[in-house]
């Protein structure tokens, strides 16, 4: 019987596979992010256009967005701790980070929820006899928000589970780095749109 041979790669070639996937990864994730801006860049544009147009209403943006953008900002502040910590192998600190950031995302989901919920009391709805595209481009912008924020949240969820694990060290920081990346753009992301929806009505 022949004997059986067991390849075992190199640590270098190790190495550089574990390199090749980081920079497979992270552009992978870039491309998805010009992607989402090239979404929201046609999204803010048909809004200026369809302004344009007449019949808009204008109306008070709700309080709670604008202390909802407080949160979010702070979660990116929080994750950045995340960030320092695995880059000491602080698995430790990467969950508490974390769990600070995710925390707040669901306190910014809620504060959102209550602007929404309050927009809807005063008749600011996404379609039906009451609407108006003003209030209908408001709306959706949220939604949409909301639907790349669930995609956050489930980063998270992953990064504090494998930092439970302690799966996170200096060498193998890929999850929590390419989880940064996009909470970040999701922060930056709401930052700008209500800025343009604030000033832009």
């Amino acid at each position: 019987m022949a004997e059986e041979i067991k390849f075992e790669p190199s640590p270098d070639l190790q190495i550089d596979l574990k390199a090749a996937h980081k920079k497979t990864a992270k552009a992978l994730l870039w491309i998805a992010i010009i992607s989402m801006l090239m979404f929201w860049a046609g999204l803010t544009s048909a809004y200026i256009v369809r302004q344009g147009a007449g019949n808009w209403l204008q109306f008070e943006v709700p309080s709670m967005f604008i202390i909802s953008t407080a949160f979010i900002v702070t979660s990116s502040i929080t994750f950045i701790y995340a960030q320092k910590a695995v880059k000491k192998g602080d698995n430790k600190g990467v969950f508490t980070g974390a769990l600070l950031t995710f925390i707040l995302a669901l306190i910014f989901s809620g504060l959102q929820y209550m602007g929404w919920k309050e927009l809807f009391d005063n008749k600011i709805v996404f379609g039906g006899k009451y609407s108006n595209p003003s209030g209908s481009f408001f709306i959706f912008f949220i939604w949409a928000h909301w639907a790349h924020l669930a995609g956050g949240l489930i980063s998270l969820m992953f990064v504090l589970i494998n930092s439970l694990r302690k799966k996170y060290s200096s060498e193998n920081a890929l999850g929590v780095e390419l989880c940064a990346i996009y909470w970040h753009f999701l922060s930056v992301l709401w930052v700008y749109l209500f800025l343009f929806l604030y000033f832009i009505r």
